[in-house]
């Protein structure tokens, strides 16, 4: 058992506090968030039943929580008002805030208006 294995392995939590296993080493029956909504489910306020653990090169070890797939309830359907909520959220992200038109695709917050308006001087050397 290599020395960064044996650090992220402790089933029974003494160490950790938390059942924690290596990156990709979970038992059956414990899923993360990202698995469970593969399937369809979510974690429905269970507690946290585990954790994976994967060391990186000179910072922290990336963490994924699992919780039980036996206790996972179905994904909420979506509703008719959180679909018109929705579609406004990600209107509003296409609107230029300068020019109030629609860009088509999501206005980068880097620059924070559309790119033509970012930027009107290319338009007008092509």
């Amino acid at each position: 058992m290599s020395v960064t294995w044996g650090k992220c392995y402790d089933p029974n939590g003494a160490r950790l506090g938390i059942p924690t296993w290596p990156w990709r080493y979970a038992p059956d029956g414990l899923e993360t968030r990202r698995q469970l909504r593969a399937r369809g489910l979510r974690p429905g306020g269970q507690p946290i039943a585990g954790q994976i653990l994967r060391p990186r090169y000179r910072r922290g070890p990336l963490i994924a929580y699992l919780y039980r797939l036996d206790k996972a309830l179905p994904v909420r359907p979506m509703t008719p008002a959180k679909r018109r909520a929705l579609a406004c959220a990600m209107r509003a992200r296409r609107t230029c805030p300068q020019c109030r038109l629609d860009a088509g695709y999501v206005i980068p917050s880097s620059l924070g208006v559309c790119v033509p308006c970012a930027y009107p001087d290319d338009e007008k050397q092509e």
